[in-house]
C-alpha cells in the first residue's frame, strides 16, 4: 500500500500501479456484483465496471423512470436488469447505491439476502454510522466495505470515457472473510477511481456532509447570491454582475486552481487581484470559520442526519424540493447565468 506524507502525518492509498486493473479483475473473477439503484451513484459505477470487463447486474423497481433509463444504457432485463430483490440474490457483492431514504426503506429486504461471506458495498457511511435512526446494522458474517467517489456520478461517467479518474475514499467498517481489503481495492478501481484514499464510516460521512451543506454546494450557492445581490444593488447589470460571480470563476480560476493550487492560481492573475485576494482571504476565513464550526457539530451530533429522515419521509417531498430549485433557477442570478451560457463559443 502507498503512503501519502503531510508533515509528520501518513496516510494510506491504493493507486491504479500497485493495483491495476487486471488484479482487480482477476480478484472478482468469481463475483457477482449486484448494484442496487440507478439514481445517482448506481449508472456511473456500474457502467465503469461493466466496460472494465466485471460481472455486473443492476437492481431496480421495474418501469420506474430509473428502470427505462438503465434500459436505454443497455441493461437486459431477465439478463442483467432485475427487480430490487432478485438484484440482490444474486449478487455475491451487493452495492447499496439507493438514496438514503430508498436503503432505509429496503434494509429488510436486503438483509435477508445478505448470506454469509457476501460483501455489502456502500458509497456513502450515512446508513451505517446513523444506524440508531436508519436501522441498518449489517449482520457480521458478510463484510462491509465502501468506495466513496469525491464527485457525482455524472462526473465518474464523464472522467471514465475520458480516461480520467475521479479520486474516491475507502472504508472497511467489517472483514468477515479476510477478503475485505481485496474487494474494495478492486471494486474502487473498477468504477474508475484516479486513487483510493482511506477512512472509516463515520469520517466518510461527516466529511461528506459538511462538504455537500459547505464549500462543495451550500456555501458556494450563498456566496454567488451575496455577491450577486451586491453588485446589483450598486448598478451593476445581470451580465456583468454574473460573470464577475460565477463565469470567470468556473470558466476561468478554478481550472488554475485544479492545474496546480491556490498560490500558482494567485500567481497567474494580476497584481492588483493578487493584493487583493490575500487581503480579503483572511476575513472571509474568520467571518466563516464560526458557520462551519455549527454545521460540523450539526453533522456530528445526527441533527442533519434526522432533519434529511424526516423530510424525505414526507409524502410532499419531491413537490416541495422541485420549488425550492424553482426558486434557484428563476432566480435573477441564474437566469442570467441562463443567458450568459448561451454565448459560450462553443454553444454557437
Amino acid at each position: 500500500m502507498a503512503k501519502l506524507k503531510f508533515g509528520t502525518e501518513e496516510e494510506n492509498v491504493v493507486t491504479r500501479e500497485e493495483f491495476p486493473l487486471e488484479k482487480a479483475l482477476e480478484t472478482l473473477k468469481n463475483e457477482t456484483i449486484a448494484i442496487l439503484g440507478y439514481g445517482v451513484q448506481g449508472p456511473g459505477q456500474s457502467l465503469n465496471l461493466r466496460d472494465n470487463g466485471f460481472n455486473v447486474i443492476v437492481g431496480q423497481r421495474k418501469n420506474s423512470a430509473s428502470w427505462n433509463k438503465a434500459v436505454a444504457d443497455g441493461w437486459v432485463p431477465g439478463e442483467n436488469l432485475f427487480e430490487l430483490e432478485e438484484a440482490a440474490q444474486r449478487g455475491t457483492i451487493i452495492q447499496y447505491l439507493l438514496s438514503d431514504a430508498g436503503q432505509i426503506d429496503q434494509w429488510e429486504m436486503v438483509k435477508r439476502n445478505l448470506t454469509p461471506g457476501k460483501a455489502l458495498y456502500f458509497s456513502h457511511g450515512f446508513g451505517v454510522t446513523y444506524s440508531e435512526q436508519t436501522g441498518i446494522v449489517p449482520p457480521k458474517d458478510v463484510d462491509v466495505i465502501l468506495v466513496a467517489p469525491k464527485g457525482s456520478g455524472t462526473s465518474l461517467r464523464r472522467m471514465f470515457v475520458a480516461g480520467k479518474g475521479l479520486n474516491s475514499s475507502y472504508a472497511i467498517y467489517q472483514d468477515a472473510t479476510g477478503k475485505a481489503f481485496e474487494r474494495v481495492a478492486s471494486l474502487g478501481i473498477g468504477v474508475g477511481s484516479g486513487y483510493l484514499f482511506e477512512t472509516d464510516f463515520k469520517k466518510e460521512v461527516y466529511s461528506d456532509l459538511t462538504g455537500e451543506r459547505g464549500i462543495l454546494m451550500g456555501a458556494l450557492a450563498g456566496l454567488f447570491e451575496a455577491q450577486f445581490n451586491v453588485l446589483r444593488k450598486n448598478g451593476h447589470s445581470p451580465s456583468e454582475a454574473f460573470n464577475e460571480t460565477v463565469e470567470e470563476l468556473t470558466q476561468s480560476l478554478m481550472p488554475l486552481v485544479a492545474e496546480n493550487g491556490m498560490d500558482w492560481m494567485y500567481a497567474n492573475t494580476s497584481t492588483t487581484a493578487q493584493r487583493g485576494a490575500l487581503d480579503w482571504r483572511h476575513k472571509f476565513r474568520e467571518a466563516t470559520a464560526p458557520v462551519f464550526e455549527e454545521l460540523y457539530d450539526s453533522v456530528a451530533s445526527g441533527a442533519e442526519a434526522k432533519i434529511v429522515i424526516e423530510a424525505n419521509r414526507k409524502e410532499n417531498y419531491r413537490e416541495k424540493l422541485n420549488e425550492e430549485l424553482a426558486e434557484i433557477r428563476d432566480s435573477e442570478l441564474w437566469q442570467a447565468g441562463q443567458q450568459v451560457r448561451k454565448l459560450r463559443p462553443e454553444n454557437n
